[in-house]
C-alpha cells in the first residue's frame, strides 16, 4: 500500500473527561502514599502569582516536549509553541516528519519529569505546591497518554503536526484508520500536509482576553 498521511484530531470533550478522571483519581492515590496525611496549602503571595507559577509550569511541559523532539532528531526551526485557551491547551508542534521513537519519547517526557518524578519528590519532601502542580500536570497529560497508546500500536510510521494545535498526522502504508482510536477523531487521508505557519510563539486572540481577565482577577485579589 502506498504511504499517505492519516489525519487525526483529539476530541476536546473526551480529553476533558479523562483529565477530570485523572485529577480526581490522584486524590485517593495521594492519600494512600501519604498514609492519610493532611496537606495544608497556604500561598501567601496571592492568586496573581499562583497563576503565573501555574502558567510557567504548564509552559515547561511544552518545553519538555520540544526538548525530546530535538534530542531524538527533530529540528528546532520546525518547532512552534502556542496558547489556545479557548481549546484548553498550551501546545508545542513539530511540523516535520519524525520517527516513532521521537514522538513516543516526546509524549512521555512531561508526564515522567513534571508529573511522576516531581510528584514523588513533593511527597518525600512535603512540598504542597509542587504536589498540586504535579497532579495538575498529570491530569493535563490525557492527550499525551491517548496518543502514546495509539501510536505505540503502529509498526512502521512517521509522525507530524500541522498548524491546528489539536490535530496530527501519521505517515504510513498501514491503514491506521481501522485501529481503535479512542479519544481521537479520524479526519481522512492526504498525500501532502499543509504546514505553513512557522511563527515561533503564537497566542490566539481569545487567549489574550482570557489571560487579561485572569491577570486582572489576580491583581485585584492581591491588592485586596
Amino acid at each position: 500500500m502506498k504511504k499517505k498521511y492519516y489525519l487525526f484530531k483529539m476530541k476536546a470533550g473526551m480529553l476533558t473527561v479523562i483529565s477530570t478522571v485523572l485529577l480526581f483519581a490522584m486524590f485517593p492515590i495521594t492519600s494512600f502514599f501519604t498514609k492519610g496525611k493532611t496537606y495544608e496549602f497556604v500561598f501567601d503571595d496571592g492568586f496573581f502569582f499562583l497563576i503565573l507559577i501555574l502558567f510557567g509550569y504548564l509552559f515547561l511541559h511544552e518545553l519538555l516536549h520540544s526538548l525530546a523532539y530535538v534530542i531524538y532528531g527533530g529540528r528546532f526551526n520546525k518547532i512552534t509553541y502556542g496558547i489556545a485557551l479557548e481549546l484548553g491547551v498550551l501546545y508545542c508542534l513539530c511540523k516535520q516528519n519524525i520517527s516513532k521513537k521521537n514522538i513516543l519519547h516526546s509524549l512521555m517526557y512531561p508526564l515522567v519529569f513534571l508529573g511522576i518524578i516531581t510528584y514523588i519528590i513533593s511527597i518525600i519532601f512535603d512540598l504542597p505546591l509542587l504536589l498540586i502542580l504535579s497532579i495538575i500536570n498529570i491530569s493535563g497529560c490525557s492527550g499525551d497518554i491517548i496518543m502514546f497508546i495509539f501510536i505505540s500500536r503502529i509498526k512502521n510510521m512517521e509522525f507530524s503536526e500541522m498548524d491546528d494545535p489539536i490535530s496530527f498526522a501519521i505517515y504510513t502504508n498501514e491503514d491506521v484508520s481501522k485501529l481503535n482510536h479512542f479519544g481521537l477523531e479520524y479526519l481522512g487521508t492526504t498525500d501532502k500536509l499543509q504546514r505553513e505557519d512557522f511563527t515561533k510563539i503564537k497566542v490566539s486572540k481569545p487567549s489574550y482576553v482570557i489571560i487579561v481577565l485572569l491577570l486582572v482577577i489576580g491583581l485585584i485579589s492581591y491588592i485586596m
